[in-house]
Formats: C-alpha cells, structure tokens, sequence
C-alpha cells in the first residue's frame, strides 16, 4: 500500500475537563481526498490546528511526507508544504489579489511582510504567484483588490495562496461554507482536480459535496473517530445515521 502523505498517529487534547480530541489516528494517501465529517462542536477544526501546528496536542505525533513534524512550528510545516485554507477567510482584504499570492510565495520563503514592497518587483516570486493565480482561473482579477472578489472567488484565491506553497497535502477547514449551490458544484469540480496536484483532508458540512469528492470519510464525534472507510461504507453505517447523518445519507 502506497505510504501515507499525513498520518496522524494518536492525537490527544484536553481543555480542563473537555476532550476535544481523544486517541485520533488517520492518514492521507497521495491522490485522494479524505473527508473529516462532525456535527459541530465534535473537535474537527482542533484536529486541524493539531495538525498544522497550531495548536500543541497533549500525546500523539504528526508525521508529514516522511518526517516526524510534532515538534516543528506552523511556519515550518507550510515550508514543507502544508497548504493550508480556513473556515474564515486569512486573505488581506485590502491587498491586490496578485499581493495575495504574492504573500504566499513569501511565506514559503520564510520571509512573509519582510520588503513586501521588493518582493512585488522580484521575478521568482511574481513568477509563482502569478502561476498559482492562473490554476485556480484568477489570472484576470490579479490587479483587483481582493475585497471586491465575490466568496467563492476568495475562496479560489485561498486556494492559490496554497499552491505558492508548493503543497504535498492540503488541510480544507469548509471551503464550501457561504456559498450557495452553483458555487458549491464550481469548487467540487475544482477540487476533484486539485487532488492530483496533492491530496485533500477536508473539512465539510456540504454533504453532498463530501459525497462527490471523498475516497474516504472519517467521522468524528465528541473528539473520537467513530467510522471511517469508504462514501459508501459511511452512508450505510448504522451509528453514523443516529449519530451525525440522520436523513442526510438518504
């Protein structure tokens, strides 16, 4: 079996009295994506932050494309190619979409806000940006200013911001979330193809987005993993209908 791009081995977090994640084990294979379902409340962004870095689990490691990462910094991990979108939008509004971007290919070099304004003027960089713009179709919008893109361009933008990373896996916190169905079956079609790029642990809500994209759906509840395995596999799981699903696997 191919070897894991994420595996996650063990992820324990308290807050006081509250486990938000209790003994979490999962992995990520090249070329898939696997979705992270919950009703809310269940400890799936926790997760996420345990496995960016942000957030320090009290037992567990984190490997990432080979490497034991758990001690390493946030930064770091996007270094090493961690591509990262969120629940609420990081982009900065005020900047361009192409200084966006731009952004992104700094960070990647460990310089992010250092000589913004010469990084706007160096080749590498607006070389990256530029191509990330142009794989997620914004190439037309750079000089736009991205407050005026609508949700789900800003949701593109995020993810071009990812791709300056050169990303080996990509951690999705509801990209769907505010957008309505047309632009939900856009980012589907989308993300279908982003997974050849590099393979997707994805948060999602969107449950018939969840079904057309996931090679595997892992459930969580109450911090624990209470199913995991295949679109169908889940739908059919008698727990996970009484526990999250109910008439929304029907």
């Amino acid at each position: 079996m191919t070897e894991p791009v994420l595996d996650v081995r063990g992820l324990t977090k308290s807050f006081g009295g509250l486990v938000a994640s209790r003994n979490i084990s999962l992995g990520l294979r090249p070329g898939e994506v696997h979705a992270l379902i919950g009703p809310n409340g269940a400890g799936k962004s926790t997760l996420i932050k345990q496995i960016a870095g942000n957030l320090r689990p009290d037992s567990g490691r984190v490997h990432f494309d080979g490497r034991d990462v758990s001690d390493l910094s946030t930064a770091a991990r996007a270094r090493m190619g961690m591509g990262r979108t969120f629940q609420i939008s990081s982009l900065a509004m005020e900047y361009t979409v192409l200084q966006n971007a731009v952004l992104g290919a700094l960070g990647h070099r460990g310089d992010i806000f250092r000589f913004f304004n010469r990084a706007m003027r160096d080749s590498d960089l607006l070389e990256a940006a530029e191509s990330a713009l142009e794989q997620v179709g914004l190439e037309e919008f750079r000089s736009l200013r991205t407050s005026d893109l609508s949700h789900g361009q800003r949701r593109q933008l995020e993810i071009a911001v990812a791709l300056t990373l050169s990303p080996k896996a990509f951690l999705m916190d509801e990209p769907m979330a505010g957008l309505g169905a047309e632009g939900s079956q856009r980012l589907v079609g989308f993300l279908d193809g982003l997974r050849h790029r590099a393979p997707i642990l994805l948060i999602e809500h969107d449950m018939d987005a969840v079904f057309s994209l996931a090679d595997r759906i892992s459930v969580l509840v109450y911090g624990e993993i209470i199913a995991s395995g295949s679109v169908e596999e889940i739908r059919s799981n008698a727990d996970v209908r009484a526990a999250y699903l109910g008439e929304e696997a029907s």
